[in-house]
């Protein structure tokens, strides 16, 4: 019989002091990689072959929505967006399409006509800058995005487009001006109210102050409108903000893969599935997150970190040999539970992957003996010493080819 957290083996500090938590049962997420992913300077435009095999990823991972993209940003944009919106009618895929729009006509026209070709309903995503410093340096007034903000997504209704209201750089936007452009979007029908953290200024302590605001707004007022957090990554506070939000009355928030996107990018969508998960406000099939996570990489020529959470090459592979005799002293109690907890925040098979044992400098000779089991070799005394001699002379890690070396010459000598 397994055992699990519930025996007692871990202590759960987030429910053991004056500040804890209380998750909402369900969050929905909105997946940014094709379109903002994509304003990253570094990376490449996949073609849409690669588009569509991601969006059929994003599909087997539970994935709400996803932006498909600028359709009134270019011809191949807008072939993109077509492409996908078919692939989704087609396939008669669970996953909705939005698209990102200026609030201006010429963006949202885009839209409206892919929605009718295709017939697939587009939530249509329109943005404008709403905090002081960026009306300073736009020359903008109050009145001017008001405006903007009340004709644009009456046109978009018009249009038959559902409508997310987004602000940008609300996180550093007043709430006097934030009442003003709420209540108009409101009156002209947008469904949902997205709030940026545009250049990644903001801390968790802000975040959960301006999404708990919102909501006490949208209740004063009456209107049944959703909150989108969508938050950059430039100080690092990507994840952190974007939990805040959740747990201020956030219902939808957004990410991309590997937190690519405009700068230094976005909250990692790989990161805020295992998160949520691990939570309790998701239950997804995560066994083909390193799939998406690869397809990504390889489609806009962004390498894997070796270091990154949950997908990095390192991120269940360790050659400590006190981390590695602990894992496997737990594997010889043949519980899948206690191996993939015993040295790891994150269980390796939540996403289909196993804890690595490798040799190196630090490693002991329970490292050694786990190796070579696996590999069918028989961990001899000397064969241990000698392998470990080698990984204590060298400065990294031994590859396989240089372990079946040190086996081949052992077994030449001793034979």
């Amino acid at each position: 019989m397994g055992i699990s957290a519930g025996n007692g083996l871990i202590f759960d500090w987030a429910g053991a002091g004056p500040r804890t938590t209380s998750w909402p049962a369900h969050v929905m997420l909105d997946d940014e990689t094709l379109r903002d992913g994509l304003q990253s300077p570094s990376v490449t435009d996949p073609p849409v072959e690669a588009k569509i095999e991601i969006l059929h990823l994003m599909e087997t991972l539970g994935i709400e929505t996803v932006d498909v993209g600028l359709p009134g940003a270019g011809t191949r944009q807008r072939e993109a967006v077509l492409a996908l919106c078919r692939e989704i009618s087609d396939r008669r895929m669970r996953i909705r399409p939005n698209c990102a729009a200026r609030t201006m006509m010429v963006d949202i026209r885009p839209i409206a006509e892919a929605s009718q070709l295709t017939g697939v309903p587009i939530e249509a995503c329109l943005f404008i800058g709403s905090s002081p410093i960026r009306q300073y340096a736009e020359e903008w007034t109050l009145d001017q995005i008001q405006r903007h903000t009340r004709e644009a997504i009456r046109f978009a209704v018009k249009e038959g487009l559902e409508v997310m209201y987004v602000t940008e750089d609300t996180v550093r936007s007043s709430p006097e001006h934030l009442r003003i452009l709420f209540a108009e979007a409101i009156e002209a029908g947008a469904k949902r109210l997205c709030l940026c953290d545009t250049c990644g200024a903001a801390t968790p302590e802000a975040v959960w102050n301006l999404v708990s605001w919102v909501k006490k707004f949208l209740a004063e007022t009456g209107a049944d409108l959703g909150i989108d957090w969508h938050g950059h990554r430039d100080r690092g506070l990507d994840l952190a903000n974007t939990l805040a939000a959740i747990e201020a009355g956030a219902s939808r928030v957004h990410g991309t893969a590997l937190g690519i996107g405009e700068r230094v990018g976005n909250t990692p969508m790989e990161q805020l599935l295992v998160n949520l998960n691990l939570l309790g406000m998701r239950h997804d099939d995560l066994s083909s997150l390193q799939g998406y996570v690869d397809s990504v990489s390889a489609a806009t020529s962004v390498p894997v970190p070796a270091n990154t959470p949950v997908i990095g090459r390192d991120a269940f592979r360790t050659a400590t040999g006190v981390h590695a005799a602990a894992i496997i002293k737990a594997q010889k109690k043949g519980d899948r539970w206690l191996t993939d907890h015993v040295y790891s925040g994150v269980p390796a098979s939540l996403i289909g992957r196993n804890q690595e044992i490798e040799i190196g400098p630090m490693s002991g000779s329970s490292n050694v003996i786990f190796y070579l089991s696996q590999r069918g070799i028989v961990p001899g005394h000397e064969l241990i010493q000698a392998v470990l001699l080698a990984a204590k002379e060298s400065n990294r890690i031994l590859q396989e080819p240089e372990i079946l070396a040190i086996v081949r010459r052992f077994e030449n000598v001793t034979s």
